[in-house]
């Protein structure tokens, strides 16, 4: 996982990032999966599959919602099939199966767990 930095805030009780930022830090990590806000009750990352991709992601032990923010697609939970587009949003509870399927554009999401993911 790469760290990002947050924004000055000019507060100990806020970090700010810019999803600009933040992009261009998950494209260098090379990897699906960039966690940047980990706070111990819960975390945040972005998630991100190539049109017509494969997403070869396993149940987590959290709870997770989905925000898409671009791209268009569908996502298979418990069996039950249901398009994203942006401005989708999707909880899944923890361990149950699920994946993007049929992804016809760039997605790009943003991934809320709780209690926090664990990376490694």
């Amino acid at each position: 996982m790469m760290d990002v930095r947050p924004l000055p805030s000019g507060s100990g009780a806020m970090n700010a990032y810019e999803f600009s930022e933040i992009s261009q830090e998950h494209a260098a990590s090379g990897e699906p999966f960039l966690q940047f806000i980990n706070e111990g009750t819960m975390s945040l990352g972005l998630y991100a599959l190539a049109a017509g991709a494969t997403d070869t992601q396993s149940p987590h032990a959290e709870d997770e919602i989905y925000y898409v923010v671009s791209g268009r697609g569908a996502i298979v939970v418990a069996g039950e099939r249901r398009p994203v587009r942006p401005g989708s949003i999707v909880f899944v509870a923890k361990e149950v199966d699920h994946r993007f399927v049929d992804i016809e554009e760039d997605l790009s999401l943003l991934v809320f767990f709780a209690p926090e993911h664990r990376t490694e």
